[in-house]
């Protein structure tokens, strides 16, 4: 069975990883909506790693996560972020819907630790585990709709419908 430490130090690399993908993909673009996206999302993945921080000190001294959980939520970033303009503005097949597609997988895989994570857990653990998991949730939901637009755009583009 993992311990607490490892999963905290899996987390932390998660959302390093996370971070820098973003960071990467929005310098990689020059679509100033895109951009925004990956910014926005990079600095989400940053909060997270300051929260995991504060619970692998927490960890290393009492042996417990024992810290509050921040007072913000997971945003509804699909309302704000997922505008018309954004959507007309990307291509299926650009280097911004691939970086789009990576980081899908890379929630993808976030949402599943994070949900395996608060299983195997209790206390403030797994209230920590669980947050985490709706955050990333948020982001999937995010990069799941733009690519379902992404799609849809494509297939009317090509002229595949009706079916």
């Amino acid at each position: 069975m993992e311990s607490q430490a490892d999963i905290v130090k899996g987390a932390l690399l998660l959302e390093k990883r996370g971070k820098a993908l973003y960071e990467a993909s929005a310098q990689g673009t020059a679509n100033k909506a895109v951009k925004e996206v990956f910014l926005t999302l990079a600095q989400e993945e940053g909060r997270h790693i300051e929260v995991l921080s504060k619970a692998f000190a927490s960890l290393a001294r009492s042996g417990q996560v024992q810290m509050g959980l921040p007072a913000d939520r997971a945003p509804d970033v699909t309302r704000t972020v997922l505008t018309d303009a954004l959507k007309a503005e990307v291509s299926a097949a650009s280097y911004e819907a691939a970086a789009l597609y990576a980081a899908m997988a890379l929630e993808e895989r976030a949402v599943a630790f994070y949900a395996d994570a608060e299983r195997k857990s209790s206390g403030e653990a797994k209230a920590l585990y669980g947050w985490l998991a709706r955050w990333e949730r948020s982001h999937l939901d995010l990069l799941t709709a733009l690519d379902q637009d992404l799609r849809q755009k494509v297939w009317n583009d090509q002229h595949f419908w009706p079916f």
